[in-house]
């Protein structure tokens, strides 16, 4: 059955937002030319799209840069703010942008261990808050038919731990602190007219790593988390799998050889995390005599892994000559990065025998501080313990990754409902 008048205006309106988001200000012309639509549909849509405040003249193109065919249009950027933060156990980061991801303002803030729960979540939340208004956001006149503008639209939030697919709360697992549970209905309760959601954080780095990092032309990889603990996400024929507790990928509880013991539901010490957590690698390092490159670096792993991926070569594991005065022992970054490969390796052969996903991303600040180095590394093991092909590639965003995933999701969460046609 052909479409009604009214869908096939839809998808038209759709398409050339899309191109818009994805290719920036176009012409009428260029807007043809991408759609493959007639010039009078074309005409129809741009003026039916600038009418709903949607998109606008944003400049001017060509030889002569002027006059109707010259008007280069562009989404309008502040139709709504969105807001995208980054939820660790000892801080938190927050970014503001534009609807179409352009960067207005951001900050970040420790947290520190003895802080009570309360005051740690009015932190949290005043943080956003000022970071709103250094945007402009926050405060905005309101005027009519600008509900959502000068508002924060919709507010994307990446953390560790189990989300609950039915609710799309934080679960209460694996130790993680009050506080975390407490922000979603905190930020909620401050932005009430904002739309709140949170992601876990391995999920939403696979996803920026899928869009604009490592696995840009992989529709099937998996991501191992490496950063202050361990996680992974699983992405299969283009489509994240979170599983049916949202538990996909909770690599840290897997049982493995060499720790002291085994798992437990409420507590990961004793499975991969123990092998390949921050404190694990630090731990690591010096009995390798090698000291924390940079202590400023968070977490402290990926300060370690980076000196050792630059002094390490890629065919000679010689020892170094220089002596860790702590340790008393000779400071050897290829043996440490062989023995962090092979920890690595256990946990990435692990998901390979599972899923066969032919591409695994060494990801978090740690998978990015080990570089090619690390990975290649990591992939001749895995070479060694399964039959499956697997590429292992070094994350090229890092921990913030997870801040960039919270964006992409919120925007795509704003972009979904201010795109949608209006109901007839």
């Amino acid at each position: 059955m052909p479409a009604s008048p009214s869908t096939a205006r839809a998808i038209n309106d759709r398409l050339a937002l899309r191109l818009l988001q994805e290719e920036g200000p176009l012409t009428a012309g260029q807007l043809k030319q991408l759609t493959g639509l007639s010039r009078p549909t074309v005409a129809d849509l741009v003026d039916r799209l600038t009418a709903s405040g949607l998109i606008t003249v944003v400049g001017e193109a060509g030889e002569q840069r002027r006059g109707p065919n010259a008007r280069l249009y562009g989404i309008v950027a502040d139709r709504a703010h969105l807001a995208a933060l980054d939820v660790r156990t000892d801080g938190v980061s927050v970014v503001v942008t534009d609807l179409v991801g352009r960067m207005l303002a951001e900050a970040s803030v420790p947290i520190v261990g003895e802080t009570g729960t309360g005051p740690v979540v009015e932190q949290a939340v005043a943080l956003v808050e000022r970071t709103a208004k250094e945007a402009g956001v926050a405060g905005a006149p309101q005027g009519k038919g600008t509900r959502a503008w000068g508002r924060l639209h919709t507010v994307g939030i990446g953390a560790p731990g189990l989300i609950d697919p039915a609710t799309g709360e934080l679960r209460d697992s694996s130790g993680l602190p009050e506080w975390h549970r407490r922000l979603v209905a905190a930020l909620q309760d401050r932005f009430p007219e904002a739309r709140v959601s949170v992601g876990n954080e391995a999920n939403l780095a696979a996803l920026a790593e899928q869009r604009d990092g490592a696995a840009r032309d992989r529709d099937t990889f998996v991501l191992l988390w490496l950063s202050h603990g361990t996680g992974a996400a699983v992405v299969l024929d283009g489509a994240l799998r979170r599983g049916a507790s949202g538990g996909t990928g909770e690599i840290g509880f897997l049982p493995v050889p060499g720790t002291a013991g085994l798992p437990s539901a409420t507590d990961c010490d004793g499975g991969f995390h123990s092998l390949a957590g921050s404190a694990a690698i630090v731990e690591l390092a010096a009995e390798h005599g090698l000291a924390i490159a940079d202590a400023a670096e968070q977490p402290a792993a990926a300060g370690v892994v980076r000196g050792a991926a630059r002094t390490a070569t890629a065919t000679d594991t010689a020892t170094a000559t220089a002596t860790d005065t702590d340790t008393a022992r000779v400071a050897d970054p290829g043996r440490f990065l062989d023995a962090l490969a092979d920890r690595l390796a256990v946990g990435v052969a692990s998901v390979v025998a599972i899923l066969d996903p032919g591409c695994v991303v060494l990801g978090g600040e740690v998978g990015q501080a080990g570089g090619e180095e690390l990975a290649r590394r990591v992939a001749e093991r895995v070479r060694r313990m399964t039959p499956l092909g697997t590429e292992v590639r070094p994350s090229t965003l890092g921990g913030g990754a997870v801040l960039r995933g919270a964006l992409l999701t919120a925007r795509d969460r704003a972009q979904e409902e201010l795109f949608a046609p209006p109901e007839r």
